[in-house]
This record gives C-alpha cells, sequence and structure tokens, in this order.
C-alpha cells in the first residue's frame, strides 16, 4: 500500500453490482472491512436507508448506480463508481457532477485496496481524491478515450479543474456531511 495507515480498516463499506464474483472479489479484497452487498437497486437502497457506511462503492450498469449515487450523497457517504460497460465520458462527467468521490475502471479491481485506501486518504485530509485519480489513471482514461478526450468537453473540463477543491461534487457532498451541518456552515 501507498501508504502506511490503513483507512479502509475497520469501515463499513456497502458494494453494489449486479454481478455476483465482483462483489465476492470485493469482499475479498477489502480484509479488515466489513462489507455489505447488493446486487440490485431495491436491496442497496434500503440499506442506503437503513445503514450508515463509511463508503459505498457502485456499479453503474444493471442496478442503476448514478441513481443510487444521489442517495449516497444525499446521506453524506462517499462514494466511489465502479464500472466496466460504462467507462466512458459521460458516465465519468455525470459521476462528478453528481458527487461521487472517484470513478474507477474494473480494471483496477485488482488494485482496488490500495486505490481506495488512497481516496479515502485524501478524501479524510480534505484533498481532492479525484486530482489524485486523474494522476494515477490519466493514462488509462486517455488510452481509452483517447489523448484529447477533454477537448470534447472544454467547458467542463475547464470548470472542473478551476475548481478542483470545490466542485459540484464535493459542494453536494458538503451540504449533507454531519460535521458540517453541525457546526451551522
Amino acid at each position: 500500500m501507498a501508504t502506511d495507515k490503513s483507512y479502509l480498516s475497520e469501515k463499513n463499506i456497502l458494494a453494489v453490482d449486479d454481478e455476483p464474483d465482483i462483489l465476492e472479489t470485493i469482499e475479498d479484497i477489502l480484509v479488515g472491512a466489513s462489507v455489505d452487498t447488493a446486487r440490485d437497486y431495491t436491496t442497496a437502497s434500503e440499506n442506503i436507508r437503513n445503514n450508515h457506511y463509511d463508503l459505498a462503492i457502485l456499479d453503474i450498469m444493471g442496478v442503476d448506480g448514478l441513481k443510487l449515487l444521489e442517495e449516497t450523497v444525499a446521506k453524506g457517504i462517499p462514494t466511489v463508481m465502479l464500472t466496466a460497460h460504462a467507462v466512458n465520458q459521460e458516465t465519468l462527467m455525470a459521476s462528478i457532477r453528481k458527487g461521487a468521490i472517484s470513478y474507477l475502471p474494473k480494471e483496477t479491481l485488482s488494485e482496488l485496496d490500495e486505490l481506495l485506501n488512497d481516496l479515502l486518504r485524501a478524501y479524510e485530509q480534505g484533498d481532492p481524491p479525484w486530482k489524485l485519480l486523474f494522476t494515477k489513471l490519466g493514462p488509462f482514461f486517455d488510452e481509452r478515450f483517447g489523448p484529447d478526450w477533454k477537448e470534447k468537453d472544454s467547458n467542463f473540463w475547464s470548470d472542473f479543474t478551476k475548481t478542483y477543491d470545490i466542485g459540484k461534487g464535493v459542494q453536494e457532498r458538503l451540504k449533507h456531511n454531519r460535521r458540517i451541518i453541525d457546526k451551522g456552515i
């Protein structure tokens, strides 16, 4: 792992995917964390409503992950989108707009514990998780989408770059963050 401290240890995590083997792999990888799983939107939504989670990992396709993202953000749960079939610019931008802290391709599943640990560390320390993601996985996105992929939506990416620390997703999460709300901010 990149850091000595495990930010995943003893965390309550919700993993949602319609593929049972992916859920099993996530459970195996996240040793030390308590992982609840759901294979469909209804079960996941019920878990979100009725349980406390320190992190949610949501597939996009098959479980209505972007709708679940709205629910996790409303509950103040940091959320990572993990997808294979929906790895495209549109779902990446939708994930950012809706408040996800990251967007990981399933091709990175073998590195999931390290990536999540680094993302949670950044999140808990107030560093922008998206900046970390693009530093670590920028070459993947460039290869997948083409080297000029951000130019197609240059206004979005220009605004996003200017507001790394207080992006729309961060603002949305802050509206639901108990630590902020309880301080009257």
